[in-house]
């Protein structure tokens, strides 16, 4: 892993000041430059697959049916293009982009790999350039992510200052994009970090506003609508319209997020390759294009526009509505690369626009334009899928620059998102993240609950049961074994079923003179467990089923088994750390964590030649006197050290010591560096 160098990285860890806000406007810096390429890789990417002087057209000279092959073959090329590229080198990549951001932050402690800003940038330009259906937003929010994340691992950063970058990243990337410096701050402490705590403000703002910055600087300051009137409430009745549009916003808010949801989940129960899902994807965004309208194609915001303008009828921005939304769900679904915040715009603004028209015919002289509901009804529409309404609110005054129409707006976002939080609870981006296991409740207490997985406290050695053995097999098994239940598995290891002491009972005395297996008997229905799962999640499921032992399984589809977790060996696993941890914490200096006034901690990142560390058990390490190993960090989790943890290259130990024995770790520290 290439970092700077140890001395350095020392000084941004321990500096409070002067060092975190030069790597914010690095990375600020950073996501806006990539931001900038990001542009013109779409601008490209749109000659070659839309243009009708570009490369594709080259292979369908002329206009009548060529141009129309062209539109109707684009998006399904660029998909598969898509998919091979994202396949084969970041796998990551796929979908909208914040989810994952999202699951990078809660689960793997923010960090990303660094060739995900390339591939993203790659990907998701041929997406949009060929016709997907889909935006910049989330793409650039995860290029910024990474590129923070990168940073923070150049810097040997723990988890809570990577995430801090990565969220510096992701406002630094909305700033640039949508020339919205405050709507990208708002992004990512309400959407990728969960919280608007004091500590993480400051950087993410300095992030975002260098960004908007060096953008404004290439690109121009102007906002991203040019609106040719200035909205603003005609008349104080008109507050009943927009309260009634944010309500029928917040249910299409709802359809939008169950179509993308159920489209995915389809295709990936679809058990064909994935080249032929984008192909089949594709050519469906195609064929909406070339019988509907191209209008639905890419970002959209052509359309926009036009609705803005009150340019469109309200049948054709009805249609339109519909369109974008069943393009979009299968731009995804087919394994497009690329945001839903634009097709969201799109749909609001359609939607918005039909029924400010509508409302313009049934009361012309007290209403205003219908290009003013277009407007409220893009940041209802996002604000209610995002669960983001203050972002929302602002990011749509940013890119319109037009504030008389705040109040109307205020009054429908808000009114929109409580309707589709009555409707759906989950938003846009939570309800991939839940599919992808991430933890939600960024708010919650975290105890060693959350830091212990199964794996921690799962046993591998366990016996198992054959579909086939004979009930009188399993009754002479069960007088010799404690275990009250089995798991059962075919030939191949995968999981199949579960007999309980119970269950074989009940078998004994149904008085049924047929040969029984356990294959007869076996539940089905199992409860599972998966390695990376938190003993949180483990404790939630043994409370909800009165069970003993829980089977886990590698691969959910799968089901092959890797262990089974047992109740009592997982609470002794609980107490038994958890008091392990809470002794290593009051050793030092004899003091109780309440009273660690004066307490250091470094994190420690080992590496490949340092034979202090390396293959060594953690009792064996010998560390300066005072200073401790609380946690260890592998591979994106946290473990509670104990003396038998054979520690590996690449793990980062978080070291505690106090002020005064400071110099003794820099010391100690600085050996490991010359001896490398």
């Amino acid at each position: 892993m290439v970092q700077l160098p140890r001395n350095l990285r020392y000084r941004l860890q321990r500096s409070d000041t002067a060092g975190p806000v030069l790597l914010a406007v690095l990375v600020g810096v950073l996501a806006a430059a990539w931001a900038i390429a990001f542009r013109w890789l779409i601008r490209g990417a749109q000659w070659v697959f839309l243009d009708r002087d570009g490369f594709l057209a080259a292979l369908f000279p002329g206009d009548g049916v060529w141009s129309e092959l062209q539109i109707l073959l684009a998006p399904a090329i660029g998909l598969v293009i898509v998919v091979l590229l994202v396949q084969r080198w970041a796998p990551e990549a796929r979908g909208h982009g914040v989810p994952e951001v999202q699951y990078a932050v809660r689960v793997r402690g923010g960090r990303i790999r660094g060739r995900v800003a390339a591939v993203k940038a790659a990907a998701s330009a041929i997406c949009i350039g060929s016709g997907g259906s889909v935006g910049r937003e989330g793409p650039i929010v995860q290029i910024g992510a990474a590129l923070g994340s990168s940073t923070a691992r150049l810097a040997g950063f723990g988890p809570e200052q990577t995430k801090l970058l990565v969220a510096c990243g992701a406002a630094a990337g909305i700033g640039a994009t949508f020339n919205a410096p405050i709507a990208g701050v708002l992004f990512a402490l309400e959407v990728i970090l969960g919280s608007f705590a004091a500590r993480s403000f400051g950087l993410v703002v300095i992030s975002s506003v260098a960004a908007t910055a060096l953008s404004r600087s290439v690109l121009g300051p102007e906002p991203a609508f040019q609106l040719l009137d200035r909205f603003s409430l005609v008349s104080p009745r008109e507050f009943p319209l927009y309260l009634l549009l944010g309500t029928l916003l917040g249910l299409l808010a709802a359809l939008y997020v169950k179509s993308v949801d159920r489209f995915e989940i389809a295709f990936e129960r679809w058990r064909r390759p994935l080249t032929l899902k984008a192909a089949t994807g594709g050519m469906a965004v195609g064929a909406m294009g070339l019988f509907g309208s191209t209008l639905i194609f890419g970002v959209g915001y052509e359309g926009v526009d036009l609705a803005l303008a009150g340019e469109l009828t309200v049948g054709l921005m009805l249609l339109l509505t519909l369109l974008k939304l069943l393009a979009t769900s299968l731009t995804l679904a087919a394994g497009g690369s690329g945001g839903v915040f634009a097709p969201a715009l799109f749909i609001g603004a359609m939607s918005g626009g039909a029924f400010g028209l509508m409302a313009n015919g049934a009361f012309p002289e007290w209403t205003a334009p219908s290009g003013a509901y277009a407007l409220v009804g893009m940041a209802a529409l996002f604000g209610a899928a995002a669960h983001a309404p203050i972002t929302a609110i602002l990011i749509l005054f940013e890119m319109t620059d037009d504030y008389q129409i705040i109040l109307p707006l205020m009054l429908a976002v808000v009114v929109s998102h409580l309707t589709k939080s009555k409707v759906l609870a989950d938003s846009i981006y939570s309800i991939k993240l839940a599919r992808l296991g991430g933890i939600e409740g960024p708010h919650r207490e975290v105890s060693v609950l959350d830091l212990l997985l199964v794996v921690d406290a799962m046993r591998e050695d366990f016996d198992t049961l054959s579909p086939e053995l004979p009930l009188d097999k399993l009754a002479e098994m069960a007088r010799t074994r404690r275990t009250r239940s089995w798991p059962v598995v075919d030939s191949g290891g995968e999981l199949v079923g579960i007999v309980t002491g119970t269950d074989l009972e009940l078998a004994l005395v149904s008085g049924d003179e047929r040969p029984l297996t356990v294959g007869d008997i076996m539940s089905t229905s199992v409860v599972t467990l998966r390695p990376g799962d938190t003993l949180r999640e483990a404790f939630r499921r043994f409370a909800e089923r009165d069970i003993q032992q829980i089977p886990v399984v590698e691969d959910p589809e799968g089901l092959r088994l890797a262990g089974v977790l047992r109740r009592h060996e997982m609470v002794w696993a609980y107490k038994t750390l958890a008091d392990e941890h809470q002794q290593l914490l009051e050793a030092v200096r004899g003091k109780k964590p309440g009273e660690l006034e004066d307490v250091i901690q470094v994190d420690f990142e080992v590496g490949r030649g340092d034979r202090r560390l390396v293959n060594l058990l953690l009792r064996d390490i010998r560390l300066p006197p005072e200073v401790l190993v609380t946690l260890i960090r592998r591979e994106g989790r946290l473990s509670v050290p104990q003396g038998k943890t054979r520690v590996r290259a690449g793990d980062v130990l978080v070291l505690m010591t106090t002020s005064e024995h400071e110099s003794e770790l820099e010391s100690w520290i600085s050996e490991g560096s010359a001896g490398r």
